[in-house]
């Protein structure tokens, strides 16, 4: 039994190492905030490893991870613990359309990007990262939040309705796309 369970110790480790840093930049982006992202990833982690024998013998071990991380952020979210994507009150700022090249420019277009995100409910926000920044399918994307594929097509497509929607947003999407 010692065996069976180092064998499945290793196998964790192996899943954790190489799903790290998909699954921060996945936390990150529905909670806003590193150490909320970190601690989001060390909580989904958690509750993999308790049930790794189911975990790791499901038919994707990644997607029943992102299922439990999906619900560990729901679950926080109804208790309304605060999320900060961005600061709230840059308005004094004024914006310069910067070279091509310029990476201080692409800090500022993620800036605006996760802003923005910010101001989405979190189904929609869950929805829009899921589909477009995980890049997974409707159905993927719907079995990760618990849900059906149209209530994910209709979250995603208000999400992005409300992305596009934004001035500065809009702005900063022309302005990359020339780039």
């Amino acid at each position: 039994m010692g065996e069976r369970k180092q064998a499945g110790d290793g196998e964790f480790q192996s899943f954790m190492i190489g799903r790290w840093p998909r699954l921060m930049r996945t936390a990150f982006l529905l909670t806003g905030e590193q150490h909320a992202a970190e601690d989001l990833v060390q909580s989904t982690l958690e509750k993999a490893f308790v049930a790794w024998r189911r975990v790791g013998s499901a038919d994707d071990p990644e997607a029943y991870v992102r299922r439990v991380m999906i619900n560990l952020h729901a679950r926080r979210h109804r208790r309304r613990l605060k999320e900060l994507l961005a600061p709230r009150d840059d308005s004094g700022l004024v914006r310069e359309i910067a070279d091509t090249g310029d990476r201080i420019a692409q800090a500022d277009d993620r800036r605006a990007l996760l802003t923005a995100l910010a101001q989405l409910p979190a189904r929609q926000r869950e929805a829009v990262v899921l589909r477009y920044w995980e890049d997974l399918t409707e159905t993927q994307a719907a079995e990760a939040m618990g849900c059906s594929v149209g209530t994910v097509k209709s979250n995603a497509a208000k999400g992005i309705a409300k992305l596009r929607a934004i001035p500065g947003l809009a702005e900063t999407v022309t302005q990359g796309g020339r780039k």
